[in-house]
């Protein structure tokens, strides 16, 4: 079975959907079975996917509410080289939906058990909030991925998020664990950034990502081409970060997967 990974912060412009993205590129670049679930309303990963969010006959929303099988909604994106489960405004629907259907909070989970053998990696790019639909992201994962921008309020917001991370973990998924901290939009010559980034790695240790995501003007330019930072120009700073990161996190799932016997998570 895949594991399944949420890509997750409820404060907005850290850079959770384009990590969603690039990082879902990176592991398809590294032969991985991948799967990336836009789990936004907002649609940003499905068309920085390169597909068309404006045209979709079945989506997320459906596969959530049960009216549809994920390999009935999910798309292949060419350009990309992954499966992608897409959404739009109809998602919006969905979380309404959710508040009074049975099993709310595990709707997703049931939806991509359906599926998660076919995959090694399944990557939900979560809302930037802390609603149903990002409830039901925690309670499907196997794993956490949190995108933070190296900025003066970072902390403040981390730590609230861990704190919900905990509670997920003491009454509804006591399996999920934090796959990481990965720092965007670093800024090398900013010295508070630099603060910021010495402060993450002195109080989480380990839990931080040694790979480091530079701010790059060709990474903010390539969702608007529908492409992945790789697929866009591959050679740019930012590319090479992503799939440093993307073979950072692979080599922690294979010692994670060595130190717990029979348990399977991806390459």
């Amino acid at each position: 079975m895949g594991r399944i990974i949420a890509v997750a912060n409820q404060k907005g412009g850290v850079g959770k959907t384009t990590t969603s993205v690039n990082l879902a590129a990176s592991l398809a670049n590294y032969r991985s079975r991948v799967l990336l679930v836009d789990l936004d309303p907002q649609g940003n990963a499905t068309m920085g996917s390169g597909v068309d969010k404006h045209e979709l006959d079945l989506s997320a929303c459906e596969s959530i509410m049960g009216e549809c099988h994920v390999n009935e909604a999910k798309v292949f994106s060419e350009q990309a080289g992954y499966d992608v489960l897409p959404s739009n405004s109809d998602l919006t629907a969905a979380e309404v939906g959710l508040m009074n259907a049975t099993m709310k909070e595990k709707r997703l989970k049931l939806a991509l058990g359906q599926v998660a053998d076919n995959y090694d990696y399944i990557i939900i790019d979560c809302p930037p909030s802390l609603n149903m639909l990002t409830l039901n992201a925690l309670v499907a994962a196997d794993g956490v991925l949190i995108p933070i921008q190296t900025e003066y309020y970072a902390l403040e917001g981390l730590s609230a998020l861990l704190r919900t991370i905990e509670q997920i973990q003491q009454h509804m998924n006591p399996e999920l664990k934090v796959d990481g901290i990965l720092r965007t939009m670093h800024d090398l010559r900013n010295n508070l950034a630099n603060q910021v980034s010495k402060q993450l790695t002195e109080h989480f240790g380990e839990l931080v990502f040694t790979t480091i995501i530079p701010r790059n003007v060709r990474v903010a330019e390539a969702p608007s081409y529908g492409l992945p930072i790789m697929n866009y120009d591959k050679s740019s700073r930012g590319s090479v970060a992503y799939m440093a990161m993307a073979s950072e996190l692979m080599r922690r799932m294979k010692k994670q997967a060595q130190t717990t016997p029979g348990e399977t998570n991806g390459n």
